[in-house]
């Protein structure tokens, strides 16, 4: 989750950057938080710790997040907002299931199986934070492919998964 959460703030602190630049300071920078929260946590397994490094960083998306869709392409709230939206979703549920746990287990114990499996609320976190994280990467990929006049549209697969697809820059 650290790693790759680096990887989506790299990317929305680079997208304005030129084509085939590489900040090396930045990539120093994340990929060397990652491996001190990775030692730390190792030598300390407290995952409140992860928790609130994994936080620190889905709090710089958001700032960075709203810095483009507020300032550079309003036009892109809603993706934004639905990425946001669907990843904190996923975040309350984890929460609940995290809060509740004796009790949903308690409670999964008395329901068909089919209804316990919905209230598995840890694995809701999974599927809504992969979706979320899905929607953010087409807010940076058309962000960047925007900059870069690459004219990017969404598509939806099957009318239902939504995926960018960007044509090449025009030649004048």
């Amino acid at each position: 989750m650290i790693y790759s959460c680096c990887i989506f703030v790299y990317c929305l602190l680079e997208c304005f950057k030129r084509e085939n630049s590489i900040n090396y300071i930045m990539i120093t920078i994340l990929l060397g938080f990652s491996v001190a929260v990775t030692v730390v946590y190792l030598l300390w397994t407290e995952p409140v710790f992860h928790q609130v490094m994994y936080g620190v960083l889905v709090f710089c998306l958001v700032l960075r997040s709203m810095y483009v869709v507020t300032w550079v392409y309003p036009w892109l709230r809603p993706l934004c907002y639905t990425s946001l939206g669907v990843f904190l979703l996923g975040f309350i549920l984890w929460n609940v299931d995290n809060l509740l746990c004796d009790t949903l287990r308690a409670a999964r114990l008395r329901l068909p199986p089919v209804i316990g499996a919905v209230t598995q609320f840890h694995a809701w976190w999974h599927i809504f934070t992969g979706f979320g994280s899905h929607l953010h990467i087409l807010l940076s990929l058309q962000t960047r492919a925007t900059y870069l006049k690459r004219r990017p549209r969404v598509k939806f697969i099957c009318g239902v998964w939504p995926m960018l697809h960007a044509e090449p820059r025009r030649r004048s």
